[in-house]
């Protein structure tokens, strides 16, 4: 058998043990019988197994634990918490702790010595702790590119944000709505960036300008009303309103009712993130399924791959989105 296909679950088949028992037997740990560790080691001689050095160093890891940076406003936001227990769950697969990092104090040497990888999640420029983690001297893997001069991660995962705001944008269109709107954040992530690109490009190529108001990053749904009260008193025709921040679009409806506007009828409301808030609003809004928790996996599932050695750096991998019509967007076109 070539030595680069040989696995610790083949060796583990051949001497009739489990892959755990293989493990402890190989590095000289665990409580194995001294003539188990023998045969052990005979197998994988003879298949010629070789171990990854990425690997083992994964498999005996420093910390045994990854580090977890969200953006500073992401406590209370049902995204990043669905994304966070996500990463939690596949970490622990790997027999890896997860280590929550609130902010950057004390330098990356801090970071480097407490973690063997770092997910940085939707960096944001102008964010100082973001260099400071990407210069820690172990892999990082972003959700989403970072847009600033900071050394670039190891890998990213990453969502097509330009073709899901197209998406949402093509969906009220085809419901009848000719002068949608848009209320984003400023473009100092990759994420807020592609949607400001985005709805420039989809207005020049509709002829129809999407008009973008500005919120937090993290808008609560009282700032997504007044947005959406003062994007609609300079702009009264507008007839859908897409918000991005995640829980922020029932503000949006609050709005649209002190308006006396009907929403699904006359107004139709969208979202960029789907979340508890959206499902649950009356009526229930139409968003796009980010999937934050298989989002948090795939996170995971890179940086393993590359403290394994089974992904070379600069990887970049796909996050697939889904979009849930729902009862905001009714109107037939």
């Amino acid at each position: 058998m070539n030595a680069r296909t040989v696995t610790l679950l083949d060796v583990a088949r051949a001497a009739g043990v489990s892959k755990s028992t293989v493990s402890d037997a190989l590095q000289g740990s665990g409580r194995v019988a001294e003539a188990t560790r023998d045969r052990v080691h005979e197998v994988a001689e003879r298949l010629g197994y070789r171990p990854n050095s990425a690997a083992r160093r994964l498999r005996r890891a420093s910390t045994g634990a990854v580090g977890l940076y969200l953006p500073q406003t992401a406590t209370r936001l049902d995204y990043y918490m669905n994304l966070a227990f996500g990463a939690v769950a596949r970490a622990q697969e790997e027999g890896l702790d997860v280590v929550l990092l609130a902010a950057a104090a004390g330098g990356p040497g801090r970071f480097a010595s407490r973690v063997d990888g770092l997910l940085v999640i939707d960096p944001e420029v102008g964010d100082p702790a973001v260099p400071a983690l990407l210069d820690a001297g172990v892999p990082v893997v972003t959700g989403e590119r970072y847009l600033g001069p900071a050394p670039a991660p190891t890998g990213a995962v990453v969502c097509d944000n330009s073709a899901s705001l197209t998406a949402l944008l093509d969906h009220v269109r085809a419901r009848g709505a000719r002068r949608p709107a848009l209320l984003a954040p400023a473009d100092t992530s990759a994420w807020a960036a592609a949607l400001h690109a985005t709805a420039g490009s989809w207005g020049a190529e509709h002829g129809t300008p999407v008009a973008i108001h500005p919120v937090p990053f993290a808008a609560t749904a009282d700032e997504a009303e007044r947005a959406a009260l003062a994007l609609l008193a300079a702009e009264p025709a507008t007839d859908a309103v897409i918000c991005a921040p995640d829980g922020a679009a029932p503000g949006v409806l609050r709005a649209a009712a002190v308006l006396g506007r009907t929403v699904g009828a006359d107004f139709l409301v969208a979202s960029c993130v789907d979340g508890t808030a959206t499902r649950s609003s009356s009526p229930p809004i139409t968003a796009v399924d980010l999937r934050p928790a298989a989002y948090g996996r795939a996170c995971v599932d890179l940086l393993c791959d590359i403290l394994a050695g089974r992904t070379p750096a600069d990887t970049v991998r796909r996050h697939e989105w889904t979009l849930r019509t729902r009862a905001s967007t009714l109107r037939e076109g």
